[in-house]
């Protein structure tokens, strides 16, 4: 049978797709624009759940509205919708590092079934998982059940995200836009560490960085440099005026040489767009790109990652607001690790000094009990706010307080000054 003739048998409606989905088997989704809408909505009204588990990751829809004792929902890495619901107790979270995740599900998900969203077919029978490759390509060996929800916005692109049609056992056609990034405007603050942060970076590094406020600021002060390097966790729409300027070559991607590698993308349409059939781009899945054995032969990595508060020791918390769990570890730790294994690596966590106001500073004596550690002290390296740099590794304890309390708030730096000699670090 010809590719387009198992389309067409394999071609259901989002009831007949869902039939797939056997009692106590497990779904996994991929993370944000992968995520596939109209078969995950399915899974509301399909009265064949029975003691299932929805494996999810920055979701970008509500929660699904289901009896947890048909589907039980775990979130892997909470977005917006999640925080709330796992705040009341409708989800559950999964600790993780990202570049363990298909190796974690591989052990604990029962007769895995995948659900994702996929480029049109080509004509050789590929589908393009587009902007993502994370952690469902690499499990595509291990699934009992493949169901793929074509949609005509998905871009495609090249890598290790292509999906045979004899690899699929359902499909359905769901036409949608995908989701799309909220702007992200940049404060002052944002700005005073964009360069702060530039001058850390040199001509030639390879890059790792995120989205938001401060990656963009970052971003818009590396358009005169030269030959850098892209190695990311995530693609962000500001890479695009990297390239534009010339900075990009990524001649010295041990990946890819040449291109761009990512595990998955988020952005506008401009950057779906600009990923559409572009060979500059390489998808991977998680555990390559995240992986901390391969990153170690990235000469000059520079990881970008941000903090929600850092102690004394040097101990980041990048997953916990104000007592409420916001987000997870994702890949954090993956890279920061990999920074300072890597041959003149570079390991920055970026963070404003404060939060509500100036009311509360980011830079604390200790993290408050239950707190959780994103980065470990042993593996900090650099710590930005918008009053400086405080180079970490290498130093003591008592170097380490001295050099926190220089880039906090100024408001702040007599109070924490206080406390650091209460509790001997000073």
């Amino acid at each position: 049978m010809n590719p387009a003739q198992l389309y067409q048998q394999k071609h259901r409606t989002k009831e007949g797709s869902t039939a797939f989905i056997q009692p106590k088997s497990d779904i996994i989704t991929p993370i944000l624009a992968g995520e596939p809408n109209a078969l995950r909505k399915q899974l509301e009204t399909y009265d064949g759940l029975q003691g299932n588990r929805l494996f999810q990751m920055f979701t970008t829809r509500d929660v699904l509205d289901v009896d947890p004792d048909k589907l039980k929902i775990i979130s892997m890495f909470m977005g917006v919708a999640e925080r709330k619901a796992f705040k009341e107790g409708k989800i559950d979270l999964l600790p993780n590092h990202f570049s363990d995740v298909p190796k974690l599900l591989r052990q604990i998900a029962r007769k895995p079934v995948l659900m994702a969203v996929a480029s049109p077919m080509d004509e050789n029978g590929y589908f393009s998982l587009g902007t993502n490759a994370d952690h469902i390509t690499a499990m595509l060996p291990h699934a009992d059940t493949v169901l793929l929800e074509v949609n005509e916005y998905m871009p495609r692109t090249y890598g290790e995200n292509q999906i045979h049609i004899s690899e699929v056992s359902a499909l359905i056609e769901h036409h949608q836009p995908i989701p799309e990034a909220p702007a992200a405007p940049q404060s002052e603050k944002d700005k005073l560490i964009g360069d702060h942060v530039a001058g850390l970076i040199d001509n030639g590094d390879t890059l790792q960085i995120g989205f938001g406020s401060i990656p963009n600021a970052i971003i818009d002060n590396l358009k005169h440099y030269r030959n850098l390097s892209i190695h990311t966790e995530m693609i962000p729409e500001k890479i695009i005026a990297l390239y534009e300027s010339g900075a990009v070559t990524n001649e010295n991607n041990p990946f890819k040489p040449g291109k761009m590698t990512a595990t998955f993308a988020y952005g506008t349409r401009k950057l779906y767009d600009f990923m559409h059939e572009n060979d500059a781009i390489y998808m991977l899945p998680v555990n390559k790109t995240n992986d901390v054995g391969r990153l170690q032969a990235a000469n000059n990595l520079v990881t970008i990652n941000a903090g929600v508060e850092v102690d004394f020791l040097g101990q980041v918390n990048s997953e916990m607001v104000g007592g409420t769990y916001w987000s997870s570890t994702g890949g954090q730790a993956d890279f920061q690790l990999a920074s300072h294994l890597s041959d003149g690596g570079r390991g920055v966590i970026c963070l404003h000094s404060t939060a509500k106001g100036d009311s509360i500073s980011k830079i604390v004596p200790t993290l408050q009990p239950g707190t959780p550690v994103t980065t470990s002290k042993n593996d900090v390296d650099y710590i930005v706010t918008e009053y400086g740099i405080a180079r970490l590794r290498g130093k003591t304890i008592r170097e380490r307080t001295k050099a926190l309390i220089d880039i906090a708030h100024p408001g702040f730096r007599d109070e924490l000054t206080f406390a650091a000699k209460r509790m001997g670090y000073l």
